[in-house]
């Protein structure tokens, strides 16, 4: 018997997999116990479905983490090519809040996964490092942020967002941690005009 092909999913079956994967998001970020069953229903699918879809919680949860990661990393480019460097970093720095709040919700469920699975501990990680090089690249290249800002002095000055309880304000307070960042990482840029001169 020959080998199957991979055949691209139908559009409906792409579908149902966005649909599991957005619903598990959110119900993964509530509990890293939630029954899959809980999320197929809420997904609007059969089991059959989501077991071919997803046949273990730690498959489920690592493609959950890759997909976000996947948006987040894809997103730099994206904003590069629409726009000025340092807009496009500020911008992207609110999409890693955005990332971060998610992913402090699927800690546990993604800790578990892990184990499980024997993946890495981070996954993702280096993505996300490519990402962050790439925009420091494009402000440095434009003389929009200071001389010498490295992917590390960036990870250290935005780690407070990890910090921050998404169950309060957490939009308004990262909000005003990142334009901190921002202001201080515009500081001494080469291509900027400083106030008075």
């Amino acid at each position: 018997m020959e080998p199957r092909s991979e055949v691209p999913q139908r559009s409906d079956a792409q579908r149902n997999r966005g649909r599991i994967l957005e619903v598990a998001l959110v119900e993964l970020s509530r509990s890293a116990a939630v029954p899959l069953s809980v999320i197929a229903k809420k997904a609007g699918v059969g089991q059959g479905t989501f077991y071919r879809n997803f046949p273990s919680r730690e498959a489920l949860v690592l493609e959950v983490h890759r997909r976000e990661v996947e948006r987040l990393t894809e997103g730099a480019a994206e904003l590069l090519r629409a726009g000025e460097p340092d807009r496009a970093l500020r911008e992207w720095m609110d999409r890693l809040a955005v990332f971060a709040t998610a992913k402090a919700g699927l800690a546990e469920a993604l800790r578990q996964a892990t184990r499980a699975t024997g993946a890495p501990e981070r996954p993702g990680y280096s993505l996300v490092v490519d990402a962050i090089k790439l925009l420091l690249d494009a402000n440095h290249e434009a003389g929009t942020i200071r001389p010498g800002v490295t992917v590390d002095d960036f990870l250290l000055a935005i780690a407070g967002i990890w910090e921050i309880d998404p169950s309060g304000d957490w939009h308004g307070q990262a909000a005003r941690l990142l334009d901190i960042i921002m202001d201080g990482l515009r500081v001494g840029a080469p291509g900027r005009r400083q106030p008075g001169t």
